[in-house]
């Protein structure tokens, strides 16, 4: 089964808001639901994971398409982000992290 055909079928068969797993650590597919003016969509998650390979938050940043994610890689590569990031880390407490595993089924990309 090609990955197109594979993704299809999540389209078809997954449930509203389903979570994949892939195998790039971080990166997860996501079923979104129909709405009012959409048919059911699959998304790119992206979500830090722990140590388990587990989502570290909630929800993650959501992709909808290829010209999203040029905007947000462009946003993500300026290095004002990367100062703010570091210097957020310096001032905010430290937090804990609390780690569980998810399911074994990988969607290879």
């Amino acid at each position: 089964m090609t990955e197109d055909e594979r993704l299809v079928r999540f389209l078809k068969e997954g449930k509203d808001w389903e979570r994949k797993v892939t195998n790039i650590p971080g990166l997860f597919l996501l079923k979104i639901p129909p709405s009012r003016s959409n048919s059911s969509s699959v998304y790119i998650e992206i979500n830090p994971v722990d140590s388990f390979g587990s989502p570290t938050k909630k929800r993650g940043i959501i992709i909808r398409s290829a010209s999203e994610l040029q905007q947000i890689s462009e946003i993500l590569t300026n290095p004002k982000l990367t100062q703010l990031a570091t210097v957020i880390d310096e001032i905010n407490p430290k937090s804990k992290s609390s780690s569980t595993k998810t399911g074994t089924d990988i969607f290879e990309i």
